[in-house]
């Protein structure tokens, strides 16, 4: 009935991300905070995840799991689940 000692159980989130969701996720980032400057850099939450998108592309990988990723990763991923949610909550 419960998980063994030692096993995390996350409600409402998945362990993984795939590579489609981690686009949409860098896309609402880029949409929501706008490349600035002559550079055009990236807002800190899309450029977190653009490392983790490109690794997965470069080694053919669908989905990742979050807990892997970087720190500002997973918050960007968060901070991107929880809008989404919030824009659709009955899909989440």
């Amino acid at each position: 009935m419960f998980p063994p000692h030692g096993i995390k159980v996350c409600q409402n989130e998945s362990m993984e991300i795939t590579l489609t969701e981690l686009e949409d996720a860098i896309n609402f980032w880029r949409a929501h905070k706008p490349s600035t400057g002559e550079e055009h850099t990236l807002c800190n939450e899309a450029a977190a995840l653009a490392g983790p998108y490109a690794a997965m592309i470069m080694n053919h990988r669908r989905a990742v799991d979050v807990a892997g990723l970087p720190e500002p990763a997973r918050a960007a991923i968060e901070a991107w689940r929880q809008a989404r949610q919030a824009a659709d909550p009955v899909k989440g």
